[in-house]
């Protein structure tokens, strides 16, 4: 494919490579994206360069623990693989604390051999960057991109590295990176990498993550226990004994600092009695670190030739652990309309018409439920134990949730 120069359009001096595409950043969801597209490259013909500020092995010891969907299982493995040590989650448990009603999403009722899976991310990234690795995808390591400029032909891109500063242009630049750059560009006020155009909540909530053990394991079971300050889930994530949990704990700032600061017995403690006994006793607390709680979403996906997908494009309350897996449908309806409608703003366009129901449900129910959940009146809380009791009587509107949570809306 002939790619005009970037010299020979006004702009800055020619590029040293040409790309179909380029993908900025290399997280699970720039590297699920870049393997899919390279998979269909037989066929598309794209080439494909991936642009990180990493080296590829930087993620692999992370052990930060994430919740990936049934759904998104079935697209990676099928094509880039999925990480050995997963651990299944085959049951979730709603409930809210001091209030009566809960419901149970059990593997069995959706014939599944799970509902998701709780992965290390630093397995997940390795898997993918194997799987990358091994295909056409020209990958620019320990590099960093900044000031894009648009024209009617695609995207001239400024890269930077030890070996030197570059330019590279591409018929389409794809932002899968959550630290957002800005457009060099002066028409861009209305881009799709500016703050401007955002949809914005802060949820006035810290998470507090780690991994806990406890003295009675429910193998496989997952919770999500709703209280007054912020949801707190528990995810299995393996161990010798099966005795071990991610934690997410939302609470409010000053409580999260305070409880960063405490002993492992004492911050235990308080753990335990605000989750309750179902599992018997806390026993032990690693990895401790916290994080403030927002949602970040752009409203419009599409600017001009640039494309915005993952955290790019939305970061969530973790209520629901729906974040990854919103990117990666993202990157998979990328994927389709690229391979199938070429590197065009056509493609871009379709691409935005096919995400936004799902964007807009998995948004919004993410969103309700880190509200809803932590409003203290006590008729509301009635109210939403009435709603998860009644989930248990009403089964098809239980399915369609459970459904959601796991495959999105995919057209």
């Amino acid at each position: 494919m002939q790619i005009e120069t970037a010299e020979t359009i006004g702009h800055a001096p020619p590029a040293d490579y040409h790309f179909d595409i380029a993908i900025v950043g290399a997280g699970p969801v720039g590297l699920a994206l870049a393997g899919w597209l390279a998979k269909r490259s037989a066929t598309s013909r794209l080439s494909v360069a991936l642009i990180d500020a990493r080296e590829p092995g930087a993620a692999s010891s992370d052990p930060r623990a994430i919740a990936v969907s049934h759904g998104s299982r079935a697209m990676l493995e099928s094509s880039l693989g999925f990480p050995a040590d997963a651990t299944p989650i085959k049951r979730i448990h709603v409930s809210q604390r001091g209030q009566f009603g809960r419901t149970l999403i059990d593997h069995d009722e959706h014939g599944l051999p799970a509902l998701g899976y709780v992965v290390r991310y630093g397995s997940l990234v390795a898997t993918l960057a194997q799987a990358v690795s091994k295909t056409s995808v020209q990958w620019f390591t320990e590099t960093t991109a900044s000031a894009p400029l648009h024209d009617h032909e695609g995207v001239t891109l400024s890269i930077h590295s030890a070996t030197g500063d570059r330019t590279i242009r591409a018929r389409i630049l794809v932002n899968a990176e959550g630290g957002l750059y800005k457009d060099a560009d002066a028409s861009s006020s209305s881009s799709a990498l500016s703050a401007d155009v955002k949809n914005t909540r802060d949820y006035g909530q810290t998470a507090i993550v780690g991994t806990v053990s406890v003295s009675a394991p429910q193998p496989g079971v997952a919770w999500e226990r709703f209280a007054p300050e912020g949801p707190i889930a528990l995810l299995p994530c393996g161990g010798a004994r099966q005795a071990d949990y991610a934690l997410v704990w939302c609470c409010d700032p000053e409580e999260a600092a305070r409880r960063s600061q405490l002993p492992d017995v004492e911050f235990l403690a308080e753990l335990g009695s605000a989750f309750g006994e179902r599992m018997g006793r806390f026993t032990r607390i690693t990895g401790r670190a916290m994080f403030p709680l927002g949602l970040n979403a752009l409203n419009a996906l599409v600017d001009r030739r640039t494309v915005a997908i993952g955290n790019a494009a939305q970061t969530l309350h973790p209520v629901a652990g729906q974040g990854l897996n919103l990117g990666l449908r993202d990157a998979h309806a990328l994927c389709d309309a690229l391979s199938t409608n070429g590197p065009t703003t056509v493609a871009l366009g379709l691409f935005a018409q096919r995400r936004a129901l799902d964007r807009r449900m998995t948004i919004g129910a993410t969103d309700t439920l880190a509200r809803l959940f932590t409003v203290d009146f006590a008729p509301l809380a009635a109210m939403r134990g009435l709603a998860l009791s009644a989930l248990e009587l009403v089964p098809p509107v239980k399915t369609v949730l459970a459904r959601q949570m796991m495959f999105g809306q995919r057209r």
